[in-house]
């Protein structure tokens, strides 16, 4: 039961993240969405708000990193699809309401060991997709300036397509990054 209350606790602060960011992931939010008891907070959390956020970082990159996995062996093109089609799924389910937790952590948890672990997860993500495009035959090189593009485009995409409530931006960067990712498998031929 234990390590349940604590993953619903993870998973609820994943979740309040992605929908607004590091100040709005307090313990009693987090509490009323895991439906965990009070007395949970610290003895799964005694470092506080901060541990509880660097979990919820860590257990999301290992999810997303997991399902990145299983695309070892496909085409760049189809890592681009796969990686697209998973933000653009999110956008449209949760109707904007959600985006990158990473990416909320770096632009609201401020200076500090939060920031420098999304960092460090942004880092190995660019890797892992590098890796990924590296294995479907691009160039190390150019796979690791595409990973950088891809992440950091569709990152952007994912933000803007928020602010706006619309998919269009999603979709606009979605079809040049499946150009550019066409071109590079099609290079691979």
């Amino acid at each position: 039961m234990a390590s349940n209350t604590r993953t619903a606790m993870i998973d609820a602060a994943i979740r309040l993240l992605a929908e607004d960011g590091y100040q709005a992931t307090s313990f009693t939010e987090v509490l009323a969405r895991s439906g965990a008891p009070r007395g949970s907070i610290y003895h799964h959390f005694p470092g506080g708000k901060d541990e509880l956020v660097a979990a919820a970082l860590d257990l999301h990159v290992a999810r997303t990193f997991e399902r990145l996995d299983a695309l070892s062996g496909q085409s760049a093109e189809a890592v681009a699809i796969a990686f697209l089609d998973g933000w653009r799924r999110m956008l449209v389910v949760t109707g904007f309401q959600m985006g990158c937790s990473l990416l909320a952590v770096t632009v609201s948890a401020g200076e500090g060991p939060l920031r420098a672990r999304a960092g460090a997860h942004f880092r190995d993500w660019r890797a892992l997709l590098a890796r990924l495009l590296t294995d479907a035959g691009v160039e190390p090189g150019r796979a690791a300036a595409f990973a950088a593009q891809l992440l950091a485009a569709t990152e952007g995409a994912v933000a803007i397509a928020r602010a706006e409530r619309s998919i269009e931006p999603f979709d606009l960067v979605a079809g040049g990054l499946l150009a550019e990712a066409a071109a590079l498998t099609a290079a691979r031929r």
